[in-house]
C-alpha cells in the first residue's frame, strides 16, 4: 500500500504557472504509475495526465498537453505536475493517485487508480 500528499496547489493568475507535488510513502513508490486528476465544482473527475512507474512513458490529457508536464523522482518519491499558461478552466482539485497493481502502465481511467491524495486546489483566475 501507498500513501500519497499533494502540495503545491494555490493562486494564480491566467497564464501563470504553477507546480504541484505528490509524495509518496509506503510501498515502494517507484513500483506505482502515478496519475494525476482534477475535479472542478459540480463536475467530473478529469484525467489530467499520467506517468509510468520507471518515468519512461507518460500520456496527457488534450486538454492540457501542451502546457503541462508531469516528471517524477522515484530517489525522492515525488511526482510533479509543472502546469504553465493556466487558465480559469484549469480551477480544480488536483489528485494524485498510484496504479491498482505494481509495474502496471498509466491510464487515463481513474476506475484503475486505488489511492489517492486528499487533494490540493488550484484557481486560476482571468
Amino acid at each position: 500500500q501507498v500513501q500519497l500528499v499533494e502540495s503545491g496547489g494555490g493562486s494564480a493568475q491566467a497564464g501563470g504557472s504553477l507546480r504541484l507535488s505528490c509524495a509518496g510513502s509506503g510501498h515502494p513508490f517507484s513500483m506505482y504509475s502515478i496519475g494525476w486528476f482534477r475535479q472542478a465544482p459540480e463536475k467530473e473527475r478529469e484525467f489530467v495526465a499520467a506517468i509510468r512507474y520507471s518515468g519512461s512513458t507518460t500520456i496527457y490529457n488534450d486538454s492540457v498537453k501542451d502546457r503541462f508536464s508531469i516528471s517524477r523522482d522515484n530517489y525522492k518519491n515525488l511526482v510533479y505536475l509543472e502546469m504553465s499558461d493556466l487558465k480559469p478552466e484549469d480551477t480544480a482539485v488536483y489528485y494524485c493517485a498510484a496504479r491498482d497493481k505494481l509495474y502496471y502502465k498509466p491510464s487515463p481511467d481513474s476506475d484503475l487508480y486505488t489511492y489517492w491524495g486528499q487533494g490540493t486546489q488550484v484557481t486560476v483566475s482571468s
